[in-house]
């Protein structure tokens, strides 16, 4: 779902590494200092450690939801990043994102709540 209305951020091949952890650094900053960022939810600042590795896949992330029906299952164990990374490639490609919170009295109707929001946002 397309979000914030800020410049482009171009997918263009880096040849200096040093360049791109501290691009993503400022990128980070910017997340955590957004507002509008997240609907339907709370928003936590981040505070991702830049390292080649996160860099590189927040960069596939990135390429690939931009893509027409684009979209890309994260797998990993708990506390691997997963969440954070997807998230930051939501936010370079200037959509919004939205996600399920499962508390102690979430139902089925809660369940269908959510959808509908999703839907309807993504179809207005």
């Amino acid at each position: 779902m397309q979000g914030r209305d800020t410049d482009p951020k171009y997918y263009q091949q880096v040849m200096d590494l040093g360049q791109l952890l501290n691009r993503m650094d400022v990128y980070q900053e910017e997340y955590n200092s957004d507002t509008t960022f997240v609907f339907g939810g709370s928003k936590k600042p981040m505070k991702l450690v830049m390292f080649l590795d996160a860099c590189e896949h927040i960069s596939r992330i990135a390429r690939i939801i931009r893509q027409p029906q684009g979209n890309a299952l994260v797998l990993g164990v708990g506390g691997s990043g997963r969440q954070s990374l997807a998230r930051m490639a939501t936010f370079l490609t200037n959509y919004k994102i939205f996600q399920i919170e499962v508390v102690k009295n979430y139902t089925m109707r809660s369940w269908r709540d959510d959808i509908k929001k999703v839907l309807m946002y993504a179809g207005v």
